[in-house]
């Protein structure tokens, strides 16, 4: 539930590092609290935490007070100045560019490298008055799952230490879980936001293809990579989306018109939900299945119609993803090999090289794959208003994981270790569908777990309001890492 501006006024610092957006933005308007007072609050909770997880590459703390000051001077304002996001605390992953800043996308090969352009998303939530006062570690060229990279060492998960925060958007998702920053960006070429979100117990969405400009890699036409929020709240998500989104002159694959996300949306009784608890092939553990079957009662409990279903997928998706992933990593970053190789994570390396040796024709065959996939779900989705299912076949993996481990198993089972203990990247394959992860429970680990909301294709307004609705039936925020 939202705090009234008077609850606000009385919140400790470490309640202020943990307001929505929302709760922030509207206390900055009644004057019940100042800009300064919430970064002061979250500079405070970086310097005491980040010691103990790991998750921040470069900080930005003198600059984000001095624009917290203006934008406090913003609110005071009789003219109206304060812009949609104003003053409110933005972590940026360390694969973002932002003009003038070091990006180094978790590689040596780019270590001290300052960025000489600002993407579109984060140009636009900069616009908008959010601050950038933390920058959030990546795997190397944010590759896989887990996180952890030669450059900056490993993230560990705010609920369990021994855990990994997951990848690759994991600092991201670790620095909103322990109030280090309340609004972060991320992106998703094979759940980079939802596999870190579930993991951290926070919310992360998703956004089909086309909906955010692009222009991360030197392409922005290649339809698995996509960028959005990492939040502690629906609300916030679609504050950020609404800054995020729309048409931009230097990405021709943005949608038009701009879709603008309300934010009051309604309830979801009546509708017809489909629920799968593997998507067909994946092995999913005992405790990640509990907290799945409790989500599905809680849709239920809202008035939906809930059935599983069978949708036929097989192991081919995850041949599919991989193959078309490592053939536009080899594109992107295979050049570098010659000098930089031995300074890589050695699974970076194997990806690359394995990426260089795909035929044009193998890497097109991916899209029969993909057309499979949908020829499966698309029919299923005209019956059904979203399907729902875990995020992560596991809550995590061990703070060191490694992706070439030949003993990974899930229930006693052999399961490859790169990505499939994560159930995201089906939707990246089918990357019109919007998707979205909110917390599902806890393992005896005390890890949390996760549900996805998958939509019908650019169907993004479903999706938040049955993710909104959740929320209201099982609020998350009120359970915070012990740090």
């Amino acid at each position: 539930m939202a705090k009234t501006t008077k609850e606000v006024s009385k919140l400790s610092d470490v309640d202020l590092c943990y307001l929505t957006a929302e709760e922030a933005i509207a206390a900055f308007k009644s004057r019940e609290l100042s800009p300064v007072d919430v970064m002061k609050a979250v500079i405070a909770r970086c310097e005491k935490v980040n010691p103990k997880l790991n998750a921040i590459t470069y900080s930005h703390f003198d600059r984000a007070l001095d624009q917290a000051k203006k934008a406090e001077k913003r609110y005071a304002s009789s003219n109206g100045s304060a812009r949609p996001l104003e003053g409110v605390p933005l972590a940026i992953k360390d694969l973002h560019p932002v003009e003038g800043e070091i990006c180094t996308w978790g590689s040596k090969i780019f270590e001290g490298v300052r960025a000489d352009n600002t993407i579109p998303i984060v140009e636009r939530l900069l616009e908008a008055g959010a601050i950038l006062h933390i920058q959030t570690t990546s795997p190397e060229f944010g590759h896989t799952g887990p996180y952890h990279s030669p450059l900056w060492g490993a993230t560990r998960n705010p609920w369990n230490g021994d855990y990994n925060c997951g990848g690759s958007s994991g600092g991201s998702a670790a620095a909103v879980a322990a109030g280090m920053t309340i609004l972060a960006g991320g992106d998703d070429g094979g759940g980079s936001i939802r596999i870190p979100s579930a993991a951290c117990g926070v919310f992360g969405f998703k956004p089909p293809f086309g909906r955010n400009p692009g222009r991360l890699l030197p392409t922005n036409l290649d339809w698995i990579l996509h960028l959005g929020p990492i939040t502690r709240s629906v609300g916030d998500a679609i504050l950020m989306q609404n800054v995020m989104s729309g048409p931009h002159p230097m990405d021709a694959a943005t949608l038009k018109p701009k879709l603008e996300i309300p934010a009051e949306l309604g309830g979801i009784k009546n509708w017809k939900v489909a629920f799968s608890m593997d998507l067909g092939y994946f092995e999913v553990d005992e405790e990640v299945q509990k907290n799945t079957l409790q989500a599905v009662e809680t849709f239920r409990s809202l008035g939906c119609d809930v059935e599983e279903v069978d949708l036929g997928w097989n192991y081919g998706a995850y041949d599919a993803w991989m193959t078309h992933w490592e053939g536009l990593f080899a594109s992107v970053a295979g050049h570098h090999l010659p000098r930089w190789q031995y300074e890589m994570d050695p699974y970076v390396r194997e990806l690359l090289h394995r990426g260089m040796n795909h035929s044009y024709t193998r890497v097109k065959q991916t899209e029969f794959v993909r057309t499979e996939m949908y020829n499966k779900l698309g029919p299923l989705m005209e019956k059904y208003q979203l399907l729902i299912c875990p995020t992560n076949a596991v809550p995590s993996v061990p703070l060191w994981h490694r992706c070439d481990d030949k003993n990974f198993t899930i229930n006693g089972k052999h399961v490859d270790a790169m990505i499939q203990w994560c159930m995201t990247y089906p939707f990246n394959l089918l990357s019109q569908c919007p998707v979205a992860t909110v917390p599902s429970g806890f393992a005896s680990s005390g890890v949390p777990t996760g549900l996805q909301i998958v939509g019908r294709t650019y169907d993004d307004i479903s999706v938040l309001t049955a993710a909104k609705a959740y929320e209201g039936a099982r609020p998350w925020r009120g359970t915070r890492p012990n740090l």
